[in-house]
C-alpha cells in the first residue's frame, strides 16, 4: 500500500480553548500527526487523510477541520481569483455537487469581503467550466462542499472544509436552533475543571443538557461525532471502506452506556424534559440522573464532586435586580450544601464574581461565540464557612 500524502490542516475552536485543542489533537493523531501548533482561534497540524478522519470523529473541541489548499501573498482581488483558479477543483469534488464559500479576515486591506467571496466562487466555477464545460451550483443553506477563505494583512489562505456541518453539531440534538452553549465549549469547560470521568458530576442549571451529555460522552469514551456524517465523505476519491474501519476501531474502544455518577437539575420542568429528550436522542437516557430542582434549595447529589454549569442569567436574563438578588443566594447555597465540591461557573457578567461573595481560585477567559466570558473556579472547603468559636482550654 502506498503511504498517504501529508496534508496541511487548520482546526478552529472557541477562543480560549487553543491550548487544550493542541493537546487533544496530539492525543488523537498519535504518530500520524505532526507540526501541531497553536494559533489564535485554533490549531494547525499536518497529517494524512486518516488523521483528518480521526480529528473529525474524535475532537471534542474543534469547530471544523479545514484542509489547506493554498497560502499565497496578495494585494488585490485579482490575485485571490488567480490562486483559487489554480486549484484542480474537479479532482476534489464533482461538478454535480453544490458549493458554498465563506470568507473571514483580520486586518484585510480590501474594501469588500462580499466581493472577495464572489471572486472565489467565480474562480471555482470558471475552472470547472474551463475543464468540463459545466459549473457547480451554489447552495448557501445545505451545500455538499464548503470552501473557506481567510485573509490577513498580507496573505490569502484557501481551505476545503472536511467537516461539513460544524463539529459542535454532534448529530443527536432533537431541538432546533442554536444552543446557548455550543457543545465544544461545554466540553472545554469540563476538561478545564480537571474532572476525571469518575467523580460525581453535577450541572444544577442544565438547560437542554449540553454539559451533561458532553460529560457522559467523555466518561464513556464515546467519540463526539459518533452520530453524524462528515464533509469528507462527499469528496472525490473518498475511501469509504478505510473510513468505516477507522470509525469502527474508535467505537470499539468506547463503553456501552450505563448508569454514571452524573446528575442534572433545572428550575424549569420544561428544560428538564428537553434534557431527557436530548439524552434519549444521544442514547444516554439511562446514564444520567436528571430531575427538576432549584440550585438554591437542592441538596448535593454526593459528598464531593465537580459542578460545572452555565447559569441562565446575566446577558440572557437581562434583569440586574434579579441578578443582584440571586448571586449572593447562590454563594450561600454553595457554602451550605456543597462543601467538598469544585464548582465552575461560566459567566459574561462582570458583577458575577463580586455578587456571589466567594473567592475564585481560578478565572479562565473563554469566548462563547463573540461573548467574552470567564470560567470561575470555586473550591468549596469541607466544614463550615463560618469561623468556629474558641474552644475552652482543658
Amino acid at each position: 500500500m502506498n503511504p498517504q500524502p501529508t496534508l496541511s490542516f487548520f482546526a478552529p475552536c472557541p477562543r480560549g480553548v487553543e491550548a487544550l485543542l493542541v493537546e487533544e489533537l496530539k492525543r488523537i493523531g498519535g504518530g500520524n500527526i505532526a507540526n501541531v501548533t497553536m494559533a489564535p482561534g485554533g490549531a494547525a497540524f499536518t497529517g494524512d487523510m486518516e488523521t483528518c478522519w480521526r480529528a473529525n470523529l474524535e475532537s471534542r473541541l474543534a469547530s471544523r477541520i479545514l484542509m489547506r489548499l493554498a497560502h499565497v501573498p496578495y494585494k488585490t482581488e485579482r490575485e485571490i481569483y488567480a490562486a483559487t483558479f489554480a486549484i484542480d477543483w474537479p479532482s476534489l469534488f464533482a461538478v454535480t455537487q453544490s458549493i458554498r464559500v465563506d470568507v473571514n479576515a483580520i486586518r484585510c486591506p480590501l474594501r469588500s469581503l462580499d466581493f472577495v467571496t464572489l471572486r472565489i466562487k467565480d474562480a471555482v466555477c470558471d475552472l470547472f467550466r474551463t475543464k468540463l464545460d459545466k459549473r457547480p451550483d451554489v447552495d448557501t443553506r445545505e451545500p455538499d462542499v464548503r470552501i473557506h477563505g481567510f485573509l490577513d494583512a498580507t496573505h490569502f489562505t484557501l481551505y476545503l472544509d472536511t467537516s461539513g456541518e460544524p463539529l459542535y453539531k454532534r448529530g443527536w440534538r432533537s431541538d432546533v436552533g442554536e444552543a446557548p452553549l455550543k457543545e465544544n465549549l461545554a466540553a472545554a469547560m469540563i476538561l478545564l475543571s480537571g474532572w476525571d470521568g469518575r467523580e460525581p458530576f453535577y450541572d444544577p442549571m442544565c438547560g437542554s443538557g449540553t454539559l451533561l451529555i458532553e460529560a457522559a460522552l467523555i466518561a464513556l469514551g464515546i467519540p463526539p461525532g459518533f452520530a453524524r456524517q462528515f464533509g469528507f465523505e462527499k469528496l472525490a476519491g473518498h475511501d469509504a471502506a478505510g473510513w468505516a474501519g477507522v470509525r469502527q476501531s474508535v467505537l470499539d474502544h468506547a463503553q456501552a452506556p450505563h448508569p454514571l455518577d452524573i446528575y442534572g437539575s433545572d428550575l424549569s420542568p420544561r428544560e428538564v424534559e428537553r434534557t431527557r429528550e436530548n439524552l434519549e436522542a444521544a442514547g444516554l437516557l439511562g446514564a444520567v440522573v436528571v430531575a427538576p430542582g432549584d440550585i438554591l434549595e437542592v441538596p448535593s447529589p454526593a459528598a464531593s464532586g465537580v459542578m460545572v454549569t452555565n447559569p441562565p442569567y446575566g446577558v440572557r436574563l437581562g434583569d440586574t435586580s434579579e441578578l443582584a438578588e440571586f448571586y449572593p443566594k447562590l454563594g450561600n447555597a454553595l457554602k451550605a450544601r456543597f462543601a467538598g465540591w469544585r464548582c465552575y461557573f461560566l459567566s459574561a457578567d462582570p458583577d458575577f464574581v463580586k455578587l456571589i461573595r466567594l473567592s475564585a481560585s481560578k478565572r479562565t477567559p473563554l469566548f462563547n461565540g463573540p461573548l467574552e466570558c470567564r470560567l470561575y473556579e470555586y473550591k468549596m472547603q469541607e466544614g463550615s464557612a463560618r469561623k468556629r468559636p474558641p474552644q475552652p482550654q482543658v
